[in-house]
């Protein structure tokens, strides 16, 4: 069973991201505030949730969260500041586009930097313990799934409908084959041999 909030009678907004592990596409946050008395018992972690139900309760979590906003840092980005520093620029430009300010926030994981004075607490697994980050993992996930099918229609070779940009022996293979797109994070270890192949 989920958590309602951490803390009763206070502003909570849940963060997630996804696509950090990722070799091509951008790293998408989300950041939620949920009504008090919001209940769902289908909602949870969205790795724990079939893609079918993801879509189902998007448009659910839309619809009946107080604020909810999505935020995103290009691959170019992930290379200048590290995917760390990036994962946390998502979690804020999400924060900052909510229409209601939250008064605390619920991070998922275990690192944050810190965003304009608002506290916050990091949780490990946060999206199977507290309703707003789950909410927010369902969020980013459907939304960054949308959009590298979207970049799957450019660049059909790398397979990113099924793999979302992540290493999978066909995304690696496409990338040995024809090389990379704008879309891939160059300071990834896109292939294992990559040192030799002067990326």
């Amino acid at each position: 069973m989920l958590l309602p909030f951490l803390e009763p009678n206070r502003i909570e907004a849940g963060c997630d991201e996804a696509g950090r592990g990722c070799l091509a596409g951008p790293v998408f946050a989300a950041a939620v505030i949920l009504p008090d008395g919001f209940t769902n018992d289908l909602l949870n972690d969205s790795k724990q949730l079939s893609e079918k139900k993801r879509y189902e309760l998007r448009p659910v979590i839309e619809k009946e969260a107080v604020a909810w906003a999505v935020g995103i840092v290009t691959p170019e980005e992930i290379d200048k500041i590290n995917i760390l520093n990036a994962s946390f620029l998502a979690m804020h430009r999400a924060i900052e586009q909510l229409k209601v300010k939250p008064q605390h926030l619920l991070i998922d994981g275990n690192r944050f930097n810190p965003y304009q004075g608002i506290p916050h607490t990091t949780v490990i697994k946060g999206d199977g313990k507290y309703l707003s980050i789950a909410a927010a993992s369902i969020l980013v996930k459907t939304y960054r799934d949308d959009y590298m099918d979207e970049l799957s229609a450019l660049h059909p070779d790398y397979g990113w409908k099924q793999n979302k940009g992540y290493p999978t022996k066909a995304h690696r293979e496409a990338i040995r084959r024809i090389g990379i797109t704008p879309y891939h994070r160059k300071t990834f270890t896109l292939l294992p041999e990559q040192m030799t192949l002067g990326f």
